[in-house]
Formats: C-alpha cells, sequence, structure tokens
C-alpha cells in the first residue's frame, strides 16, 4: 500500500474517460449509475448519461419532480459509478449533488433535439401512467402548442452537478490475479489524498 498527495482526480477521470472512448467508441463511456437514497429509506439506482464534467464536478440533466430528483432534494449525498468492462476499469464516486443555475440548464437545454425537448414537456418521470396512448397523446398536446415557436424549459427540468468528495479508480488485472484501486479523498484543506492498494480477487 502507498499513499501520496495528489490534486488531480478529475484528471484521472479524463485520461481514462478518453481512453475508453477512443479504444470501445461503441460502448457509452458516459453511461452511468447513479445511487440515491430512496424516499423510503432504501438506496436506489438508475442510469443516467453524463453530459459534461468540469473540475468542480459531474452533471447529468433529469425532471426534478422524478424519484430521484425528490430523493437528492431530501439527502443530496449520493454515488455514481462507470463500469467500463471492455477496458477491465470502474470509477466510483461518492459526493453532494446541487443543482446548477438555471440559465446553464436553459443553455443545455436549448442544445437538445426538438424531440428530446418535448418528451421532457410530455413525460411526467416516475409517475405512472395508465397507457401509452396517454403518453402519445400529452405529446401530441404538446406538439401542436409549441408548433412554429420555440420550445422552453420546463421549469421542473434542469442539471445537477455532483461534487466528489471520494473518487476510486479500479483496474481490473485478470493475468495478475488482483485489482489495482486508486482513492483519492477530499481533505479538510480542499487538498486530495492519493492512496493505492492492490486487493486480491
Amino acid at each position: 500500500m502507498s499513499s501520496s498527495k495528489d490534486h488531480n482526480p478529475v484528471e484521472h477521470f479524463q485520461k481514462w474517460f478518453h481512453e475508453v472512448e477512443t479504444a470501445h467508441p461503441e460502448d457509452e463511456a458516459n453511461a452511468m449509475q447513479l445511487s440515491t437514497i430512496g424516499l423510503d429509506g432504501f438506496p436506489k439506482s438508475r442510469i443516467v448519461l453524463l453530459k459534461r464534467f468540469t473540475w468542480e464536478g459531474f452533471i447529468f440533466f433529469t425532471n426534478y419532480n422524478s424519484e430521484k430528483g425528490m430523493a437528492i432534494t431530501k439527502n443530496n449525498k449520493v454515488s455514481i459509478s462507470f463500469n467500463w468492462i471492455a477496458s477491465k476499469r470502474e470509477v466510483s464516486i461518492m459526493g453532494k449533488a446541487e443543482k446548477i443555475p438555471n440559465n446553464l440548464s436553459e443553455g443545455y437545454f436549448e442544445s437538445r433535439p426538438k424531440g428530446s425537448k418535448l418528451s421532457a414537456w410530455a413525460s411526467n418521470q416516475s409517475a405512472i401512467i395508465p397507457s401509452r396512448k396517454i403518453l402519445e397523446d400529452r405529446l401530441e398536446d404538446f406538439k401542436n402548442k409549441f408548433k412554429n415557436k420555440s420550445i422552453p424549459k420546463p421549469e421542473y427540468w434542469g442539471g445537477y452537478i455532483v461534487k466528489p468528495f471520494i473518487m476510486k479508480f479500479i483496474e481490473h488485472e485478470a493475468l495478475m490475479g488482483f485489482n489495482k484501486v486508486i482513492t483519492y479523498k477530499l481533505q479538510p484543506n480542499y487538498e486530495w489524498s492519493k492512496n493505492i492498494t492492490f486487493i486480491l480477487k
């Protein structure tokens, strides 16, 4: 086991993300598992898409009134993970989710295809819909409402940034029979500690 100071865990992520995208373009490198503590007190996970990452954190977009949105409102401690099977790599991140400024959400919403914009209006995420026809009718209603008009971002839709305090990078060494684990932890002085361990499979 070894440890050292390192201020660039996001740079580490950027390097791995680029390598995975380059080596396996057919895979969705930005598909990530978001885990929250549900309103019922049980952990819940779902797949969302990472849309951007900065030195501050990892950004995704959703309906704020969805189950995950309400869970984050109650408890904003979350985890996100990337499982890049073909590359034999995993990344696990623990942090706190916060809404990004509305103007940034509006900017991203404006860049979305028209169909995606309409779906944001028509789909009440996590709500039970009695039939597919009801959803199709809602979509048709919004198509008519915004016909020949620009489609604004719904107030209940926007982005979150997950600001990490632990980032764990796992590299599977199949031939060697162990996993290499690099763990970064944010310290009280806002520097990152770095710890390297090797775990037998």
